[in-house]
């Protein structure tokens, strides 16, 4: 019964609840049976034509001055939304070849509210990977102060929503990604998770073509420097979370001496080996499902119980039903036990959202789907009408998988699960599979270590919170400790980010910061 609901929860992210979420949700990569789990997908694309030549008249110039036309391109903002504007800007398919495909970042810049005493530009990420940052632009609420004195750019990084986007499936195959079973309990039920995988995998290559191979990290951080450059800015400033603090961390180590005003909230562990990170995560899991289910049972109406040990059981019991037996919903669609972790796992990531998860979880225990259904579709971004709103699950795997393959052999990833159910009985055989997404993934990376620590940066202000279920608060301390000019900030409680959460005390620091661009004391704690 425990492992079948450890296995309930399951799926990849190198940095988020959210990452590791939507990977699981998703279940990304493409695998066979073999000794390595499976060959590579094919990559060369049948399709996809999603990349494209230069424009004409776009900085043209001899060879050899490829990049500095997209440093210094002529960038048009257009009106899109009450005093908002919207750009489209090129760059690189390829930073080697810079002279070859382009491919375009789409960004929203809302005008700081006292243009003559503007300090400059604040760009804004929220994490995944494969999240909108246009539309976090529309739900990051900086202070008065801030906003008044920079204007905010969000923008979608590449392989993302509204620049060259990555897609791998139709809508209703992406359906029955998301909703397949990931916790194989047998041979058959490997080679079906696995057989999916490739098919998800191929689907990547055949609709987003040589994209695919171009969706790290390192490259969508040299995409914020051009974008740096086309707002005239000298400095890149920058509140990043979650994953974004990864993207942040990976700025400064390309381009330390550029580093303006930038945070990095929760933080994430860029050089973390693999299986320390599906450790971690499974602990930060386990411990704010812990603090979840606590505050359930002190109330009068949790639906698990009337402790954490049997609240803990009964959910346990509940995804096992789930497994044998889909839950029916209105729509039509049955609520699988990938479907249900989705949905799960979404409302672990904030206090303001446990009484909602409270409701799902007493309607599955009911024998209604509905309510985990609706959150599980709110996590992966799918609408009412069966359509989904970005290409968060496909961006997630694009950029995971190839930021950080993980090639572990069948026999390996079974051999590391004792640890990891030690850890967690709900979660630590989701995190045993972890590695299976990206084992056979088409693209292989070619990309270099980098040093995090960033000689010469201004500092940084790294945020971290104790019970944090996305990123491990042990991450944003490893972070603060391997950036030179690290300044650790923690947040003790719940919540992902943690600016935003409420938490006035994080708030005055982080706009005191943006506003003068001096942090608090290292290692200060709200």
């Amino acid at each position: 019964m425990l492992t079948k609901v450890a296995r309930f929860l399951r799926r990849r992210s190198r940095r988020t609840l959210l990452a590791m979420i939507v990977v699981l949700a998703g279940g990304l990569a493409a695998c066979g049976t073999a000794q390595r789990i499976g060959d590579p997908a094919p990559t060369t694309a049948t399709s996809a034509p999603v990349m494209q030549g230069l424009p004409a008249g776009f900085g043209a110039g001899p060879p050899g001055q490829g990049l500095a036309r997209y440093y210094h391109q002529q960038v048009t903002w257009t009106p899109c939304g009450d005093s908002d504007k919207c750009a489209s800007v090129w760059v690189p398919l390829d930073y080697v070849h810079p002279d070859g495909l382009a491919i375009t970042i789409r960004a929203k810049m809302r005008p700081s509210g006292d243009p003559a005493h503007a300090f400059g530009t604040i760009f804004v990420n929220p994490g995944g990977p494969g999240r909108s940052g246009i539309a976090f632009l529309d739900r990051v609420d900086f202070a008065a102060p801030v906003t008044s004195e920079s204007q905010v750019v969000g923008f979608d990084p590449r392989g993302v929503g509204e620049s060259t986007p990555v897609h791998c499936l139709p809508s209703r195959e992406l359906d029955a990604y998301v909703a397949a079973d990931r916790s194989p309990d047998s041979p058959s039920e490997i080679a079906t998770l696995l057989r999916m995988q490739r098919h998800f995998a191929r689907g990547c290559v055949r609709e987003s073509g040589p994209l695919l191979s171009h969706v790290s990290t390192i490259e969508a951080a040299r995409d914020m420097d051009i974008l740096r450059s086309v707002v005239l800015d000298p400095y890149l400033n920058y509140y990043g979370a979650s994953y974004g603090t990864g993207l942040g961390a990976t700025y400064a180590a390309l381009f330390p001496h550029r580093v303006g005003r930038m945070v990095l909230d929760g933080g994430v562990d860029p050089d973390q080996p693999p299986h320390a990170r599906a450790l971690g995560q499974t602990i930060a899991l386990q411990t704010a499902l812990t603090a979840y289910l606590t505050d359930c049972v002190s109330g009068k109406h949790c639906p698990l119980g009337g402790n954490v040990t049997a609240a803990q059981m009964h959910l346990i019991e509940l995804f096992r039903q789930i497994d044998a037996d889909p839950l029916p919903t209105a729509s039509g669609r049955d609520l699988t036990e990938g479907l249900a972790f989705s949905g799960l796992v979404q409302g672990l990531s904030s206090r303001a959202r446990w009484s909602v998860e409270t409701r799902a979880l007493d309607q599955a225990l009911a024998g209604s789907g509905d309510a985990l259904l609706s959150l599980s579709d709110r996590y992966v971004g799918r609408d009412r009408s069966g359509s989904y709103i970005d290409n968060r699950v496909e961006a997630q795997a694009a950029v995971s998988c190839l930021d950080h393959p993980d090639r572990r052999s069948l026999a390996d990833i079974q051999a590391r699960s004792s640890e990891l159910l030690e850890a967690s009985p709900v979660f630590g055989s989701a995190a045993t599979w972890l590695p299976a997404a990206c084992a056979s993934w088409p693209t292989v990376p070619t990309l270099p270590r980098l040093d995090y620590s960033a000689p010469g940066a201004r500092p940084i202000l790294v945020i971290g919170t104790t019970h944090d279920a996305a990123t491990p608060y042990q991450g944003a301390v490893n972070l603060a400790d391997e950036i030179d000019g690290g300044v650790l900030l923690t947040h003790t409680g719940e919540g992902h980010p943690a600016y935003g959460s409420g938490n006035v005390c994080i708030e005055d620091a982080v706009n005191f910061y943006l506003t003068n661009g001096r942090p608090p004391a290292d290692g200060a704690r709200c």
